[in-house]
């Protein structure tokens, strides 16, 4: 609300200055009284949008495959070198966090998504930008439209991460925790509501392991007051109060009609899709209980163990790898080899067909899994065994159904159990139910 930003030689550039709240206008009195006799209240036609789609949340989240029990981190970042995502040096904080997210947060409690300012976009380049997130992709990172898909993640987000930008800022206004990872007050107004927000929002330490920050993240959210009611002084009515600006600023009359904003749309389906090696730590605490945790490439050993009943010695450990993994070396090792497909694809073949293929052409591999729906996955065993495995779509991803399958089977469970009475996969506080069924 600088001078130089408003004024031409003393006089206001714009004939209307919109603002979405009054306490704009009383920043904007002290910062340049000469642009103040321009200044509108038109509401957030942004925030709006938010706000009317609030009951499409459900569909958000399953945009984005978002299961059953599962939490979905949103990380977004601003575009100047104080942001989360800085300006592309070797010290900058996203590109080497999001991949620690996606190693050290379990893949079936926690869906990640990332939202980058379209001027980072433009500034090094679609290429650069997948260049340098192309592990945390790997490890099932949904990179998100920069202008069409943030605001649908807002809604259903279960947490974000960011810095001082506009987006971590509709993320507190709409009720959802916010943990800062930069937090510049440089250029800020000190008397705005993002500067009290940046000042009280609690902070990431990058240093500290990321799960049990977002955990307390999670557990100890209150609320910020100041986001929600600073937004804008008119929620919901930002289409009538801008109609009204701009048909007096172009002197004609109003139509009789409504003012109506377009509504928020659904964004195409976005599933994660994890091509990099998985380490899976399972633990049976029942018979045809699986409590189980996967973890994308993760560097260091996962902490904490699944839940479930039972000591430290009863948990074991696989690795399961996606055929389309870059490593051929982790297929070569891999306990469990899958994919996602649909059952019909003539370049895979049938289900049954390429699961064959897969342990004919990995000796090590011990089970293979098609998965052709949200629901549904095909599994052959080395020792023969031709088995579907079926959950409600919304349950535990069918892959993880598949590492479950293993670890009961090497754990002495009989498949012939598992058909009489299903798997049950418990991933975190959250039970899922599988239908075992033989094929042939």
């Amino acid at each position: 609300m600088s001078p130089e930003w408003l004024l031409a030689d003393g006089t206001p550039i714009a004939d209307a200055m919109v603002l979405s709240h009054p306490e704009q206008l009383v920043r904007l009195r002290a910062a340049c009284p000469s642009a103040a006799p321009t200044a509108v209240l038109g509401g957030d036609p942004c925030f709006d949008r938010m706000l009317a789609a609030r009951p499409h949340r459900d569909r958000f989240r399953r945009t984005l495959g978002v299961r059953r029990g599962q939490r979905l981190l949103v990380l977004n970042s601003t575009w100047n070198p104080e942001s989360l995502f800085g300006d592309g040096g070797a010290e900058d904080l996203l590109p080497s966090l999001l991949p620690r997210l996606t190693g050290e947060l379990p893949a079936d409690e926690y869906r990640l998504a990332a939202v980058l300012h379209p001027n980072i976009w433009h500034g090094h380049g679609p290429g650069q930008i997948r260049a340098w997130l192309h592990r945390a992709r790997r490890g099932g990172l949904a990179l998100l439209d920069p202008l069409e898909g943030w605001r649908q993640a807002l809604l259903a987000a279960d947490a974000v991460i960011g810095d001082h930008g506009s987006v971590s800022y509709y993320a507190a206004a709409l009720g959802v925790p916010v943990l800062l990872g930069a937090a510049p007050l440089s250029g800020l107004d000190p008397r705005s509501p993002v500067a009290e927000f940046v000042r009280t929002a609690p902070r990431l330490d990058p240093r500290a392991p990321l799960r049990r920050q977002v955990e307390s993240l999670l557990d100890g959210h209150r609320p910020l007051p100041g986001p929600a009611a600073l937004t804008t002084s008119a929620p919901g009515e930002s289409a009538a109060l801008l109609r009204k600006v701009f048909y007096r600023l172009i002197g004609i009359p109003e139509p009789p009609w409504p003012a109506l904003l377009d509504p928020l749309p659904l964004p195409p389906y976005d599933p994660p899709l994890r091509t990099a090696p998985l380490r899976v730590l399972t633990r049976l605490p029942r018979a045809g209980e699986v409590a189980l945790r996967r973890f994308a490439e993760p560097v260091h050993e996962p902490a904490g163990e699944p839940p479930g009943e039972g000591s430290a010695g009863d948990v074991a450990a696989h690795l399961a790898v996606h055929e389309d993994t870059a490593d051929p070396g982790a297929a070569a090792s891999a306990d469990v080899i899958f994919r996602y497909g649909d059952a019909a694809d003539p370049r895979l073949g049938p289900p049954a067909n390429w699961c064959a293929e897969v342990l004919a052409r990995w000796p090590h591999c011990a089970l293979a899994a098609y998965v052709t729906g949200p629901g549904d996955c095909t599994v052959r065993t080395r020792a023969g065994d031709l088995l579907r495995l079926t959950a409600a779509p919304s349950a535990a991803d069918p892959a993880a159904g598949a590492s479950a399958l293993h670890a009961a089977l090497a754990g002495g469970t009989a498949p012939a159990e598992l058909v009489a009475d299903g798997l049950t996969v418990r991933t975190g506080s959250t039970a899922h139910h599988f239908t075992v069924t033989p094929l042939g």
